[in-house]
């Protein structure tokens, strides 16, 4: 009889956000995946610093856990609303984007569930003794500290990590610290540097530091604007908003836009060379950058209002404007900040007393893995190298989840294709499809289409042996795609990646597509 130390499961996940709860949530119902889950935190919280009242998420309810990969699961998004008396008031709603607390409430409805999650384990090490994995976590009271070490042993393991918060170079060392637990935020002489992810526990430091500077663009950083214009006018408290974006720029979200998020554009972005992935990369800032249309117009609505009677606002709104350099003043607690003009290569100062950074979002390679040493692939940046069936490993055993945006694009960050990618990570570990992976879903080609193309857009046999011999054949015919997509095999019997499979990363914001 195999005890907890001993017994080998077919998967440990370490990290449980959205994408590693909805890989647990849909390995439940199948008898033949023996899955266990870990997490540091003491229980499930997404974004809890900019759970701001009346937010929502940027993508449709279908885009929950399980929806995308198995309509009929029990642990869809209106399951959750049935089984809480609240499916007929979403209906009347009408309104397919749910609330950001909501949605953050379905995913704890969700984990109350499963029998498979363990929270407050700290991963500290990963070993491999043959084909088995050995994970080694610090166990954890409610207080924090370590009560003792446990072991886990599994076949494939999932990497379900995530992204930390990134500052600019300029804030790094400003940052205020804070305090877990029953004392909050620690007292300091004047008011905070904080990261987006941390709003909500410094909102009333940020309004009593007597003027707020909010850095960045994006979804969040005009979600904390309007949370606090209006009190921040009423308070007499100067509220800045600075870009180095050239504009304030919605989000992209038409339908053709949106087949960008497709196993086909995928595959055309992993074809790509380096430089063109980090040019598009930038370029494609509006996919997962941007705000949504209705908080744009909201925010210009609000300065009208709140600007009637010839009333002058106590708030700057400043693009392509770049933060170069920070740093405290230390008779007054305030903070010096030096910008660049983008467009006039010009510097302006401007004193606040708290900066807020909403700089986005970088994953990393997490330190656990340095026992495996070269079993993991890295780029030429020190980057996870993931394979297009989402391993890092030649045995196809070690799985990523939303840490292969510089490889994948778009999709990486997507809580829609979160299901997408998860049924390919089960298809690895079972052999099989447990649930149907879509290997095209785009009316649109990505790239060059062959010139060998009948009219029915079916290549003929001249054209693929063409193709093939000049070594340039794209994925563009559905027998190719199938081909392609053997999830069945292992990432080992896969074509060797080149240096071109990774870019520049680049910090993202919690919105998605």
């Amino acid at each position: 009889m195999s005890t907890p130390e001993t017994h080998i499961h077919d998967i440990v996940g370490i990290g449980i956000g959205p994408f590693g709860l909805g890989l647990a949530a849909l390995s439940d119902p199948l008898p033949d995946v023996d899955g266990v889950f870990l997490d540091q935190r003491k229980e499930f919280r997404w974004h809890p610093g900019m759970m701001i009242e009346g937010a929502t998420v940027q993508v449709p309810f279908l885009a929950d856990l399980v929806t995308m990969a198995d309509p009929t699961s029990r642990f869809s998004f209106l399951q959750f609303l049935k089984d809480s008396g609240r499916l007929y008031p979403f209906y009347i709603r009408e309104s397919f984007y749910p609330l950001r607390a909501e949605f953050d409430e379905y995913c704890r409805w969700v984990a109350a569930q499963l029998g498979t999650l363990r929270w407050n384990r700290t991963v500290t090490s990963v070993t491999r003794d043959n084909d088995i994995y050995t994970v080694t976590a610090e166990v954890a009271d409610q207080f924090g500290q370590t009560l003792r070490t446990e072991s886990y042993r599994a076949r494939h393991l999932v990497l379900g990590v995530g992204t930390s918060p990134v500052l600019p170079p300029a804030l790094q060392g400003l940052e205020a610290e804070s305090a877990e637990g029953v004392g909050g935020p620690v007292a300091q002489v004047g008011g905070p540097v904080i990261h987006t992810s941390q709003y909500l526990d410094h909102r009333e430091a940020l309004l009593e530091s007597g003027s707020i500077t909010i850095v960045g663009s994006g979804q969040s950083a005009a979600e904390i604007y309007r949370d606090l214009i209006d009190e921040a006018e009423a308070r007499k408290v100067r509220l800045d908003w600075v870009t180095r974006s050239p504009r304030f720029f919605p989000m992209e979200y038409t339908k053709l836009t949106l087949e960008m998020t497709s196993p086909e554009y995928t595959d055309h972005f992993r074809a790509l060379p380096d430089d063109l992935r980090e040019q598009l990369g930038r370029e494609q800032r509006t996919l997962y950058k941007g705000i949504s249309a209705e908080l744009v117009d909201d925010i210009h609505d609000t300065l009208y209002r709140l600007s009637r009677c010839g009333r002058k606002l106590r708030t700057n709104l400043l693009a392509e404007s770049e933060l170069i350099s920070a740093e405290r003043d230390v008779n007054t607690g305030d903070y010096a900040l030096r910008f660049r003009n983008t467009s006039l290569d010009k510097c302006f100062d401007r004193r606040s007393g708290s900066v807020v950074s909403a700089t986005g979002y970088k994953s990393q390679v997490p330190d656990f893995l340095s026992p495996l040493g070269d079993e993991i692939r890295l780029d030429a940046k020190g980057r996870l190298d993931v394979s297009r069936h989402y391993t890092v490993n030649d045995a196809g055993t070690i799985h990523v989840l939303n840490g292969e945006e510089h490889t994948h694009g778009v999709t990486a960050p997507d809580l829609g294709f979160g299901p997408w990618r998860a049924s390919v990570v089960l298809s690895h570990v079972t052999g099989r499809e447990p649930y149907p992976i879509e290997k095209t879903i785009a009316f649109q080609t990505f790239g060059i289409p062959d010139d060998g193309a009948d009219d029915d857009g079916v290549l003929d046999d001249g054209a693929l042996e063409s193709a093939a011999e000049e070594g340039t054949a794209p994925l563009s015919t559905r027998d190719d795609f199938e081909s392609h997509f053997d999830f069945a095999d292992s990432d080992a019997d896969s074509e060797p990646h080149s240096d071109s499979d990774s870019r520049a990363a680049e910090d993202r914001e919690m919105t998605h597509v």
